[in-house]
């Protein structure tokens, strides 16, 4: 969705669906639950999926602001924030908003969720 991440990042097809009655999967029915995700078409660096209060949240692994290496895969920490290894840069986990050595945010995808399946559905 978000067109301000550096250039240099992969641009590839999202489409991976999750049912979350699966025991993989769990943490994302409470909000502030996330979950790694790793699937088929999930991009180069896979997937954070965040539950918040009004959905989901779903971010890329790429760090926004520098190009990708071996030190850039977003990762989550003390299940509060986002933190780029390279550079230390932080992002709030359940918004994804700036809070450390950067001034944007992770790039996001879209999704669609059906809550009497327990399948959510994420896109670009």
């Amino acid at each position: 969705e978000r067109e301000e991440t550096v250039r240099c990042i992969p641009d590839v097809p999202i489409q991976v669906s999750l049912n979350l009655n699966l025991p993989a999967y769990y943490s994302l029915q409470n909000t502030g639950g996330w979950a790694y995700i790793n699937e088929q078409q999930s991009g180069t660096r896979g997937l954070i999926v965040v539950r918040n209060t009004t959905g989901f949240k779903v971010y890329d692994r790429n760090a926004p602001h520098i190009c990708p290496d071996d030190q850039t895969t977003l990762q989550v920490q003390n299940d509060i924030k986002i933190v780029c290894p390279k550079d230390g840069a932080e992002w709030i986990l359940i918004t994804g908003e700036p809070i450390k050595n950067v001034q944007i945010s992770p790039k996001t995808y879209r999704y669609s969720y059906d809550a009497n399946s327990g399948i959510l559905n994420i896109f670009n």
